[in-house]
Formats: structure tokens, C-alpha cells, sequence
């Protein structure tokens, strides 16, 4: 029992470390692009892809966990890591295509296989996996991480879209409209989380 209750508290430790102290938006600027397209595009639902980025960052944390630790004892595994991951992102993405096109009844289904490799192709998956490995994560670890990456980015999402009709004042000059504001206002968000977490990187 105690195991399971340590096991818990550091799988949402570190959920909570990533959403809030290392948000993968505001400290690693991973996903920034995507997260400005997807603010100004009223076709795809923030919450659906916030909701299908974090599913997509789960199930490849154990395919990347136990792929990166098959490759750790070989001398070349810098080089390696980056492909291993990349390709147990598609082999996620594949699965998640596929049980997606089978459940016909399934709400939102024909958003959600739009958004799939959409979700799987931003860096931000990719960013967190090899975070994760660097810092020698666990497996319990890297899931908290990993879910807490995805939370971080609907909570990044939700932030600027509400800012978005403040973004759009006349008071704003001409020249910083539209995407150069955008890109202040992030920058703006990652300076406050800065000042909580300071210089040093906290994992």
C-alpha cells in the first residue's frame, strides 16, 4: 500500500511540476506555432485537441520510456534517440487513427481524425519524451510528466485564447496586431512563470 501511495504522489508531482514550473510552452517554447494557429482557428476545438494532445503524450511515454532504454547501452544512442521516438510517436498516432476509424459512433470522431496527427506532430510531444529522457525519468515519472506536458499545453491554449479579443484593441499599434502581439503576450506569461521558478532549471 505504501508503494502504490508514493508511486501516486510523485506521478502527480510531476504532473503538477510540468503544467505549472516547467509548462513546455512557457519555459521550452515547444508547440508555440501550433499553439498560435490553433488560437486563431475556429475549426478545431482547443479542448479537443488539448484533450487529444494529453492522451497522445501518455500512451507514447511507455513506448519512448522502454525504446530509450533499449538503445541506452549502445554508443551511438544520441543519434538514435531522436528516430526511436519519432517513430514511437507514429506507431501511437497509427493506433490511435485506427481505433478511431473503427468506433463509428464515437462523438467528435471525424474532429478528433483530423486532429490526430496534428496533435502528434507537434514538438511539444516529441520535446517532452526527450526531456524526460535526459532527466532519466522513471516510468512513473515520465507519465506524470508527460500528462502534465499536455495539461500545461490546454492550459497555455486557454490562456491566450481568452486574451485573444484584449489582443485585438485598437490601443495596440498597427505593426504589433495579430501575430507579433500574440508572441508578446506568450512571452509576457513565460517571464511570470520565470520569476517563480528562477534561473535554474528546476528538474
Amino acid at each position: 500500500m505504501k508503494d502504490v501511495v508514493t508511486t501516486s504522489a510523485v506521478f502527480f508531482n510531476y504532473a503538477l511540476l510540468a503544467v505549472f514550473a516547467q509548462n513546455a510552452v512557457f519555459t521550452r517554447a515547444l508547440g508555440v506555432s501550433r499553439l498560435v494557429q490553433l488560437v486563431g482557428d475556429d475549426r478545431i476545438s482547443s479542448w479537443l485537441f488539448g484533450m487529444q494532445l494529453c492522451i497522445t503524450q501518455i500512451l507514447v511515454t511507455p513506448f519512448a520510456w522502454y525504446a530509450g532504454s533499449r538503445i541506452a547501452p549502445l554508443a551511438n544512442r544520441a543519434q538514435l534517440r531522436p528516430l526511436v521516438y519519432i517513430a514511437s510517436i507514429a506507431v501511437v498516432c497509427l493506433l490511435e487513427h485506427a481505433v478511431l476509424w473503427l468506433a463509428k459512433g464515437l462523438p467528435h470522431r471525424s474532429a478528433l481524425l483530423r486532429i490526430v496527427p496534428l496533435a502528434g506532430l507537434n514538438s511539444c510531444v516529441l520535446g517532452t519524451v526527450l526531456v524526460e529522457r535526459t532527466q532519466s525519468f522513471t516510468l512513473g515519472q515520465s507519465l506524470g510528466f508527460g500528462l502534465g506536458s499536455g495539461l500545461g499545453y490546454v492550459l497555455a491554449v486557454l490562456l491566450v485564447t481568452e486574451a485573444r479579443h484584449r489582443l485585438r484593441s485598437k490601443a495596440i499599434p498597427e505593426a504589433f496586431r495579430g501575430l507579433p502581439i500574440t508572441l508578446v503576450y506568450i512571452g509576457v506569461l513565460a517571464l511570470a512563470i520565470y520569476g517563480f521558478t528562477g534561473h535554474s532549471v528546476i528538474l
